[in-house]
C-alpha cells in the first residue's frame, strides 16, 4: 500500500527474504519443484530452449498451466496461501496435497499416487538436476522442512519481481522468453535473443548432462532473473552469452550492482531494491543496463528488436 506522501509500503510490497531464516526449507521447496517440474517435462512436447518445462508465477503460487496427458488434461500448482499442492482435471477432479513438513521421498510418491488417482500414470527420472548433491527423490528422506510464512513471503516477492520483468519484456520486439521460474536453477529469468546462432555451450552444470545446456544457449542471449543466492536475501542477476568482450568491465546501473567473477555475472542485492524508494525503477534501471551492455558490445540490430517510444 502507499501513505498519504504517496510512499511505498516496502515490507508490504517487497517482503524480506532472509535466506538463512529458510534455508532447510528451500533445499525441500527446490526438490518439491523439481518434482512437478519433471512431470510436465514428461507431459508436454520438446519446446525451444526448454520453455515447456518451466513453472509460472500465479495469484496463489507456482502453476505448471495447462498439461496434457494422453486425454485427460491437468494443471499442478503449488498454493502458498492455503499450502496445498492442487492437482485438477479438466472433468472436474481435484486431490490435494498438504504442504507440510513432508520428506521429498513423501512428497514423490504422494504426487505420482494422486496422478495415478486421476489416471495419469506416468515415470520421471527421480535424480535432481543442476544440484551438487543429487539424492534421487525417492530416497531423500532427509530434507523435509516446510515454513509456511517464509514460502509466502518468497511468493509474494515472486509477484513483486514478475510485474517489473513483464514491463521489461514487453519493450522487447524480437524473440523473448516467457517470465518463467525454472525449477532446476531455482530461478526466475526473462530472456532476450538476438536472433544470432550461439557457439556450442560448454555445459559443465551439476549433474545436468551438457547437451541439455546446449540446447538451453542454442543462440546468443542477454538474460535476467532472480535467484535466491548470492547475498542475503538473493540476487537479480543478469549475463550474456556469448559474453562479448568488454561485457564484466561495463558500467552498469544501479550504484549497488557489480560484477561477480565467481558466476561470471552482473549481481544486484534483493535488499538494495526491497529498500529502495522506488523498488520498480532501480530494478529497471539494472535490467535495461545489462542488457544495453550486451546489445551495444555485441551489436545487438537495437532498431530493429526494441520497442521505440
Amino acid at each position: 500500500m502507499s501513505t498519504a506522501t504517496g510512499v511505498v509500503d516496502l515490507d508490504a510490497q517487497w517482503p524480506r527474504l532472509t535466506l538463512a531464516d529458510w534455508e532447510d526449507t528451500r533445499i525441500t521447496l527446490h526438490m518439491w519443484t523439481q518434482v512437478i517440474g519433471k512431470v510436465r517435462m514428461a507431459l508436454e512436447p520438446l519446446i525451444n530452449h526448454w520453455w515447456q518445462v518451466t513453472l509460472y508465477v500465479s495469484a496463489r503460487g507456482l502453476t505448471t498451466s495447462l498439461m496434457h496427458a494422453g486425454g485427460r488434461d491437468i494443471e499442478i500448482e503449488f498454493d502458498f496461501i492455503d499450502h496445498v499442492l492442487a492437482i485438477r482435471a479438466t472433468d472436474g477432479q481435484v486431490r490435494l496435497l498438504p504442504l507440510e513438513r513432508l520428506s521429498v521421498a513423501d512428497f514423490y510418491q504422494s504426487t505420482m499416487a494422486a496422478l495415478r488417482d486421476l489416471g495419469v500414470p506416468l515415470h520421471i527420472w527421480t535424480r535432481p538436476q543442476e544440484v551438487v548433491e543429487a539424492v534421487p527423490f525417492d530416497q531423500d528422506t532427509l530434507h523435509r522442512s516446510y515454513d509456511p510464512e517464509a514460502v509466502n513471503r518468497f511468493w509474494l516477492a515472486m509477484v513483486q519481481i514478475h510485474r517489473v520483468m513483464e514491463r521489461f519484456r514487453a519493450q522487447f520486439l524480437g524473440k523473448v522468453s516467457p517470465v518463467h521460474f525454472f525449477w532446476g536453477g531455482f530461478d526466475m529469468a526473462v530472456t532476450r535473443f538476438s536472433g544470432r546462432v550461439a557457439p556450442k555451450h560448454p555445459g559443465g552444470v551439476p549433474n545436468c548432462a551438457d547437451w541439455v545446456q546446449e540446447l538451453a544457449y542454442s543462440h546468443e542471449v542477454s538474460s535476467c532473473g532472480y535467484w535466491p543466492g548470492g547475498s542475503a536475501e538473493g540476487s537479480f542477476y543478469a549475463y550474456a552469452y556469448p559474453a562479448p568482450d568488454g561485457f564484466a568491465e561495463w558500467e552498469v546501473e544501479p550504484g549497488p550492482a557489480y560484477f561477480d567473477k565467481e558466476f561470471s555475472e552482473f549481481l544486484l542485492p534483493y535488499e538494495a531494491v526491497r529498500t529502495a524508494r522506488d523498488p520498480d525503477g532501480l530494478l529497471s534501471t539494472f535490467f535495461q543496463s545489462t542488457y544495453t551492455a550486451a546489445a551495444e558490445l555485441a551489436h545487438w540490430d537495437r532498431n530493429a528488436l526494441e520497442v521505440r517510444s
